[in-house]
């Protein structure tokens, strides 16, 4: 079985001038599918890597592989983190976040901060490690998934294709406007569980 482009959770639409249709029909029906179609050739001329899911082949391949395979579920779990309802921390999440950072307003500063100071493509992340949160950052298809004791709570695509239609080069701007306004802080409560990596896998 093919591996797929998973649909959208909402309409492309969406979030108004956050991030456009536009966006979302370049970012998600172009790069990301491009990424699902490489890996299924990579995959179909290979009869070692076949039976294998999205994480496992994650987490047993280098190269060109890897970052097919990374990027399928990096931009899976980034449609997930975002929400065109503006959504807020609360219960489990909030206290966590409170003892980490003093506040919600703490972390989405320093989550804009390792976007914005990231060098090059990659990906910033909230996770759990350790049973604390930690704000990191990803190089290029690099994955929370690759890293052990790395639970990924929400993640950010700082990919100059996730935001150039809507900012142009300003990257700080988009990290701010998605960060406090377009944040599915509800699906990052659940990720909590610790399973979040199963929340954008692909069986083989």
């Amino acid at each position: 079985m093919a591996f797929v482009l998973p649909p959208l959770p909402y309409a492309k639409d969406a979030f108004g001038d956050i991030l456009t249709a536009e966006t979302f029909d370049f970012h998600h029906g172009k790069h990301h599918n491009a990424y699902v179609v490489k890996a299924n050739e990579l995959v179909a001329a290979d009869a070692s890597l076949q039976g294998k899911s999205l994480v496992e082949l994650i987490k047993s391949s280098k190269g060109g592989l890897f970052n097919q395979v990374g990027q399928i579920w990096n931009h899976t779990f980034y449609w997930q983190s975002l929400s065109p309802a503006k959504t807020a921390p609360s219960g489990d999440l909030l206290a966590k976040i409170e003892e980490a950072f003093g506040s919600v307003d703490a972390l989405i500063e320093k989550l804009k901060a390792e976007a914005v100071g990231h060098f090059a493509s990659g990906w910033a992340a909230l996770i759990l490690k350790d049973g604390k949160l930690e704000v990191t950052s990803y190089h290029d298809a690099d994955t929370p998934v690759a890293h052990e004791g790395h639970a990924p709570l929400l993640i950010l695509d700082v990919w100059e294709h996730a935001y150039y239609i809507d900012y142009r080069n300003a990257r700080p701007n988009y990290a701010d406007r998605v960060l406090k306004e377009a944040i599915n802080w509800d699906f990052a409560a659940q990720n909590l569980d610790g399973q979040g990596v199963s929340r954008a896998d692909q069986p083989a």
